[in-house]
């Protein structure tokens, strides 16, 4: 067996820190530690999230609410340079796409498959627990999923949005021959057109407000688009077997719901206002399947296969690249380019534009 290349670590490491809205600074501190079954990740690329966002612009999303100073960022790649005690499943040198939640193991969604749903769950970047926007972190081994040479580190980072489409994709039993009416063309609903057409959709039809984003939903697969300010998603479409609502927009989620065939599919994705008002007498008529999705389970192999083979593109996605000395302008970012799509940010690396 080949051996593990030597690695000298420092002690000391910098991270992106929010300390309340507005306020993110660079500080020092201690390189982590890696625990039982733990690996000590060097941080490759960080995908700027909404959440990331939202934390930064208010502090808190729902009941997480940032109490203490924060590191956020949870779309992560990297390589592990060290390991904990107990560890069998990576060495050192292997670059690995981080998914940044590691669920308890032993409540009962853990235990009927459904971790995603653990109450317990240690998800990077959700208060309490820090995220990526940093040198190092350390993570569960099982939840570091080795990548191949031919993934570059930002679209190994992009992995775990990726996953969100996957798993949305899943719940809506999207195959060949299925009709798709994918709202909003964000990056998530750009990630949604890809694995349906990856998955055999025969049509994918993306809505939106950006013309943008709307080219570049034709371009990465979808059959048809349609700009909801000027024209009805039903003039278009009005017999989806399967609506992925990638918005959060109410006014999406009532024009969708009346897209889809009866005894078609619902998959809310998207994360808007807490309540919004349902058509519930065409969910009724109709006989619809109405579902939310929550992260995902059980998607990173898959999602690695797809975007490994070029069915799913990843790097085109992304618009912009940050050092970590400025990840305040990375999060900024989306906010003052209304052409952004994926924002990274690169921790070990320098800031290129």
């Amino acid at each position: 067996m080949t051996e593990a290349p030597t690695i000298t670590l420092p002690d000391v490491q910098q991270a992106a820190v929010l300390h309340s809205p507005g306020d993110v600074r660079l500080e020092k501190q201690p390189v982590p530690t890696p625990g039982p079954r733990e690996v000590l990740i060097r941080v490759s690329a960080v995908g700027v999230c909404g959440s990331d966002v939202h934390y930064y612009e208010h502090g808190r999303i729902a009941d997480f609410v940032v109490k203490a100073p924060l590191v956020l960022g949870h779309e992560a790649s990297g390589t592990v340079v060290a390991t904990g005690p107990e560890v069998t499943r990576v060495r050192p040198g292997t670059r690995v796409a981080m998914e940044p939640g590691v669920p308890c193991g032993q409540c009962r969604e853990c235990r009927s498959g459904r971790y995603n749903l653990c109450p317990d769950v240690r998800f990077f970047a959700t208060p309490p627990v820090d995220g990526a926007f940093a040198q190092y972190v350390t993570l569960d081994e099982a939840f570091a999923h080795p990548v191949p040479d031919s993934l570059s580190d930002e679209a190994a980072a992009l992995i775990e949005p990726l996953s969100v489409a996957v798993w949305a994709n899943r719940k809506a039993r999207v195959e060949p021959g299925t009709s798709v009416l994918v709202s909003g063309a964000g990056p998530i609903g750009l990630l949604c057109v890809q694995v349906a057409r990856a998955r055999g959709a025969s049509r994918i039809v993306a809505t939106d407000v950006s013309e943008h984003r709307l080219g570049v939903a034709r371009r990465l697969g979808a059959h048809e688009v349609v700009n909801v300010r000027e024209q009805d998603p039903a003039s278009v479409i009005a017999d989806a077997d399967v609506l992925l609502e990638c918005s959060g927009s109410p006014a999406a989620i009532d024009s969708g719901i009346r897209c889809v065939a009866p005894a078609g599919t619902v998959v809310l994705v998207g994360m808007g206002d807490p309540t919004v008002p349902v058509p519930v007498d065409v969910v009724q008529r109709n006989e619809l399947w109405v579902t939310g999705t929550f992260r995902y389970a059980h998607a990173y192999p898959a999602a690695i296969s797809l975007a490994a083979s070029g069915a799913v593109d990843l790097d085109g996605l992304v618009t912009a690249r940050f050092g970590l000395d400025e990840t305040e302008r990375a999060l900024l970012a989306a906010r003052q380019d209304p052409t952004a799509l994926k924002v990274i940010v690169r921790p070990n690396g320098t800031n290129i534009e």
